[in-house]
C-alpha cells in the first residue's frame, strides 16, 4: 500500500504548503529527512508567501531567507495594546500624572484635526504638568523566542502619532528601550522633546524609528511617551497621542 512517503517531491511540497507555519517548523520538519529537506527549501516558503499575500507587488529582491521572511510576516502585528484609547487606560502604566492628569478625548477634539486613519476615534491627552505612560513588552510571551531574537535580530519598527491643539503650545517626548532578561538597557531611542508652538496647524505628526543590528540578548521592549502643554493652562491643552505601534518587521523587498 502506498503511503505519503511515496509521493513525488513536488506533490509533497504542494501538500506541505497548506500546513500552518508553526506546525511546519515545530512538527513536520522532524518527521523524516525527506520532509526536512522539502520544508527547508526556499521554494516551499516562497510559494507559501505568495499564497498568503506576503510578497509586495513589484518587489525587487528576494529576502535573505524565505522561511524567516514568511515567519516574520505571519507574526507581524502591533505589540502595543490599546494604542488608540478604545479601552481607556487598560494595559498602560501611568508613570507621571501631573496637572489635571491624563484624559481621553474623541477625535478631532477642540481646536484639533481629523486623524489620517478614520478608524482611529480617540486619543490620549496630557495636561499642564508632565504626563507619561508606558508599556513593557515581553517578546517571548508575544511568540518571539530568545534564539530567534538573538540569531535573526529582526528590525523593530517604532511608530507614534502626536498633535498639539491649535490654541496652545505643547511638548511631546518618547523613549524606547530594548532590554535584556534582567531588564538592563541594551539599546535606547530617546530623542529630544518636540516643542510645538501656539497657533500651529495642529496637524497629526508621525514619529518613526527602526532598531537594527542591535545584538543578542533582547527580551523586552519598554515604550514610554507623553508630554504636557507649554503655557500652564488648567485642563487638557497638552500634546495628544494615539495609534502608537511597535512591530517586528520583515525585510523590505522593494528597497
Amino acid at each position: 500500500m502506498a503511503t505519503i512517503q511515496d509521493l513525488p517531491e513536488d506533490v509533497l511540497l504542494e501538500i506541505l504548503t497548506l500546513v500552518p507555519i508553526h506546525d511546519l517548523i515545530s512538527h513536520c520538519r522532524i518527521v523524516c529527512s525527506t520532509w526536512k529537506e522539502v520544508i527547508d527549501s526556499p521554494t516551499l516558503w516562497k510559494t507559501k508567501c505568495q499564497r498568503m499575500g506576503f510578497i509586495p507587488k513589484g518587489y525587487k529582491q528576494n529576502p535573505s531567507d524565505w522561511k524567516v521572511y514568511c515567519y516574520i510576516c505571519s507574526m507581524k502585528r502591533n505589540l502595543l495594546r490599546n494604542a488608540c484609547a478604545s479601552e481607556g487606560f487598560k494595559f498602560w502604566k501611568i508613570e507621571e500624572n501631573k496637572g489635571d492628569r491624563w484624559q481621553i478625548e474623541a477625535v478631532p477634539g477642540a481646536h484639533g484635526q481629523e486623524f489620517p486613519d478614520e478608524s482611529v476615534k480617540k486619543y490620549f491627552v496630557t495636561s499642564y504638568g508632565i504626563c507619561l505612560k508606558s508599556q513593557l513588552i515581553d517578546l517571548k510571551k508575544m511568540g518571539y523566542h530568545p534564539n530567534f531574537m538573538d540569531e535573526i535580530q529582526p528590525d523593530i519598527l517604532i511608530e507614534d502619532w502626536f498633535a498639539p491643539r491649535r490654541d496652545c503650545g505643547s511638548m511631546y517626548q518618547v523613549c524606547v528601550r530594548l532590554l535584556s532578561k534582567r531588564k538592563r538597557t541594551l539599546k535606547e531611542f530617546n530623542p529630544d522633546p518636540v516643542i510645538m508652538d501656539q497657533w500651529s496647524d495642529a496637524n497629526w505628526q508621525k514619529m518613526t524609528y527602526t532598531f537594527r543590528n542591535y545584538g543578542p540578548g533582547v527580551r523586552y521592549i519598554y515604550f514610554q511617551h507623553g508630554g504636557k502643554d507649554t503655557q500652564f493652562w488648567a485642563g487638557w491643552y497638552g500634546v495628544r497621542l494615539t495609534n502608537s505601534s511597535i512591530a517586528i518587521e520583515p525585510e523590505d523587498l522593494c528597497a
